[in-house]
């Protein structure tokens, strides 16, 4: 019972985790429909040139507070020691509003010399400086995010996050719209045709902010909400040995640098990717519009849609961490490697359909969101469809090694894709010019090796080796066949009705397809729909239909 419960109850945490992220990365792409609309291809540029630098700030200062403060709360928590749980919290808020409040400072002040410097779009500078007070406000949200999942209740986070999605989509609309008519008036008077583009990227990213602070009014409304019971912990707790503050500090800091340093360089390739391809481009002839417009597709439009699958691996890493060191702390090898082996087998049961899905129906979910029709944004969803299962992969594989103990391995295994993964970037767009599909081709190559990487490690520290047939070659098998029946479906249908209805009319038997199969393969068992969230009801009714 202990065991089952156990992995039961982190399923259900990591799916609601999954659920909430699912849905505020639809409303961030839905919204990005009409901004694509009222920006334009050039404003879209900017407005991503901007958020690729502001993540990796974040990366830098506070992205991963959320994952060492949920760590060292639940050791803590985990041994008995509600007080030292409560001091590593208070610890760490204080550490976050200094840390966030330094980067934000120098975010402002330094956004004109990195954007033209480091990414040849100076334009984007103005989204950059709107962006920086979400820096700070982002560090002190983490650190609640963190404290509520070390003590292994997801919900907060998720709640926050489609509070802060919905809050983001309604103020980055309307903000666009007043921001980017000022600046073409303006752009006008300067003979400057960009600064509509650049000020309406601006007025995009002011969302960004409204939205971090009130989902922090959220967290800290819940927070007080359950502020009592914690008290009542506290008084119980007969700890006997209490942490100094500077201990705590220590080991944040220890906790902290190894995550940020492979966090940074894992995902600092985004960034590095644009400064290289627009310094090669505009060294080939182009033009800064047309190399930031080219971005604008990459990033606006095939990496928005694929980070709705990779939510999955960016929500279960996370979840994970607390819940393998809190077993890895009794040093009991056989429940990790089952919570190893369940989230790997989640992650590839729902990432590789929608690989497939990207790969089957390429052009017709481009035109559905994003109205564009062109062979570039086809091609770029055809191509860099695999990197939906490498990267969701090779991000959970990151979070299971943090969760076993093991900072370092990730840091030193992102810093080795990275480096090759920009010695064939630099080859393929000067040697072959392959142009945007050279970052695509070098990314795909990035996540290979950071996913066989981690799969070495994992095996050495928990002599664990992942199953294979029902982990990745039924998945496979039965995404294959959702494929084709997807593919054909929308030929069909599109023989009589537009683009939109034939594209959800083959989504929805691609679900239905892939489902059926899967079950059928056993892919998935009854045992395993139990375990998660309304399982039961789930296969009553599968047994219905008689398909258990």
């Amino acid at each position: 019972m202990g065991n089952k419960s156990k992995n039961k109850d982190y399923l259900v945490q990591g799916t609601i985790l999954v659920a909430a992220s699912f849905i505020a990365r639809i409303i961030g792409m839905v919204y990005r429909i009409p901004l694509k609309n009222i920006l334009g291809t050039e404003g879209i540029g900017y407005y991503s040139t901007a958020n690729e630098l502001y993540n990796i700030i974040l990366m830098v200062s506070s992205f991963s507070i959320p994952l060492a403060v949920s760590r060292m709360v639940s050791e803590r928590l985990h041994a008995g020691e509600q007080k030292n749980a409560y001091r590593v919290f208070k610890c760490a808020m204080r550490f976050a509003i200094a840390v966030g409040a330094s980067m934000s400072i120098v975010t402002f002040l330094f956004a004109g010399v990195i954007t033209k410097y480091a990414m040849k779009a100076e334009n984007a500078s103005y989204a950059l400086r709107v962006l920086a007070p979400a820096i700070f406000l982002f560090a002190i949200t983490g650190v609640f995010r963190g404290f509520f999942q070390g003590r292994n209740t997801m919900v907060p986070t998720a709640a926050s996050q489609v509070i802060e999605q919905v809050v983001n989509a309604i103020v980055s609309l309307a903000a666009a719209f007043v921001f980017v008519g000022y600046g073409t008036k303006l752009g006008e008077k300067k003979g400057n045709d960009s600064l509509g583009a650049a000020y309406g990227a601006a007025g995009g990213t002011l969302g960004t902010v409204i939205s971090i602070a009130v989902a922090l009014i959220f967290l800290i409304a819940v927070y007080m909400a359950y502020r009592g019971r914690m008290n009542r912990q506290l008084r119980r707790d007969v700890t006997t040995e209490q942490e100094s503050d500077r201990e705590i500090y220590k080991i944040l800091i220890w906790t902290l640098v190894p995550i940020v340093l492979s966090t940074v360089i894992y995902n600092i390739g985004t960034v590095l990717d644009q400064g290289v391809f627009n310094a090669i481009l505009a060294g080939q002839g182009y033009t800064e519009k047309q190399y930031v417009t080219i971005w604008g597709v990459y990033s606006g439009e095939f990496r928005v849609l694929m980070n709705v699958p990779l939510s999955i691996a960016s929500c279960l890493a996370p979840s994970v961490v607390p819940s393998l060191a809190a077993v890895m702390s009794d040093n009991d090898t056989k429940e990790a490697s089952i919570k190893v082996r369940d989230t790997i087998r989640y992650t590839m049961i729902l990432t590789i359909p929608c690989a497939v899905g990207f790969l089957a129906l390429s052009s017709p979910i481009m035109q559905l969101i994003f109205s564009d029709s062109t062979e570039l944004a086809s091609g770029i969803m055809q191509t860099g469809s695999l990197l939906i299962v490498l990267l969701g992969l090779s991000t959970l594989t990151t979070g299971i090694l943090q969760g076993l103990g093991r900072m370092k391995e990730p840091m030193i295994h992102s810093a080795i894709a990275l480096v090759l993964h920009l010695i064939l970037l630099a080859i393929l767009m000067t040697v072959f010019k392959l142009n945007i599909y050279g970052v695509l081709y070098s990314n795909i190559f990035f996540g290979l090796i950071m996913c066989i990487l981690n799969a070495i490690s994992i095996k050495k520290y928990l002599r664990y080796r992942q199953e294979l047939v029902r982990t990745f070659i039924i998945p496979l098998v039965s995404s294959g066949i959702m494929g084709l029946a997807a593919y054909g479906v929308y030929n069909l249908c599109h023989l009589a009705v537009g683009n939109a209805i034939s594209c959800l009319a083959a989504i929805l038997v691609a679900i239905v397809v892939y489902g059926v199969v899967l079950i059928k393969l056993r892919g998935i068992t009854e045992r395993e729909l139990y375990a998660i969230p309304k399982g039961a009801i789930l296969v009553g009714v599968l047994k219905k239909c008689r398909l258990l």
